[in-house]
């Protein structure tokens, strides 16, 4: 989760996990691999790609990591109401 922490949506100045865009991380120790699932804040981001590919890099970074998968969905569809009081406040919604 710390390295997730250190991803942030292009467009928006917060990390993606304050943001809620985790949905689940699965960890198989034996193998060192990991699955992210995530979403977006916007179907069709154009940034979607290059959001995958940072989680991805950050994730294989962290010792005994060996592989990363991320995928994507939107069910359910990402909403505000997903944040963390520590995002909501960065943006000024509180």
């Amino acid at each position: 989760m710390d390295a997730l922490h250190e991803c942030y949506d292009p467009e928006i100045p917060v990390n993606i996990v304050d943001l809620g865009l985790i949905y689940g991380v699965d960890i198989d120790n034996e193998q060192g691999s990991v699955q992210i699932t995530m979403t977006l804040t916007a179907m069709g981001c154009p940034m979607a790609g290059e959001v995958m590919s940072e989680v991805q890099m950050r994730v294989e970074e962290v010792e005994d990591v060996k592989s990363c998968k991320v995928d994507i969905t939107f069910d359910p569809p990402w909403s505000p109401d997903r944040m963390t009081e520590d995002a909501k406040w960065e943006l000024g919604m509180v």
